[in-house]
């Protein structure tokens, strides 16, 4: 199997920052596409912002400008930074990667157990 765990959620105030963070560990042959999406109460999982193994991003509309998504490939480690945060900002964000394990001729959707993000004053 491959885990990933989150860190980096809690409560923010409008218009304040954080940065979230996502480790892969396991037996990992290689780590394509790893992402963040979030779920507010009441609707559905939507993506964040996705980042390629060579680096290439792209970012939902509604985090763009305010969001930078970052990787370092030698620690499996996925990054979220977020500024100008809003109330709507508010939901689970979950760590997704899409990776192929050792022994493993396909790759494989993997989530994170989520972490809360509350922006609130």
């Amino acid at each position: 199997q491959v885990q990933l765990v989150e860190s980096g959620g809690g409560l923010v105030q409008p218009g304040g920052s954080l940065r979230l963070s996502c480790k892969a560990s396991g037996i990992i042959f290689s780590i394509n596409k790893m992402g963040w999406y979030r779920q507010a109460p009441g609707k559905e999982r939507e993506l964040v912002a996705a980042i390629t193994s060579g680096g290439s991003t792209n970012y939902a509309d509604s985090v763009k400008g305010r969001s930078t998504i970052s990787r370092d490939n030698y620690k499996n480690t996925v990054y979220l930074q977020m500024i100008s945060l809003k109330p709507e900002d508010t939901a689970v964000y979950y760590c997704n990667a899409r990776a192929r394990r050792v022994g493993d001729t396909f790759e494989l959707d993997y989530w994170g157990q989520g972490t809360q993000v509350t922006v609130s004053s």
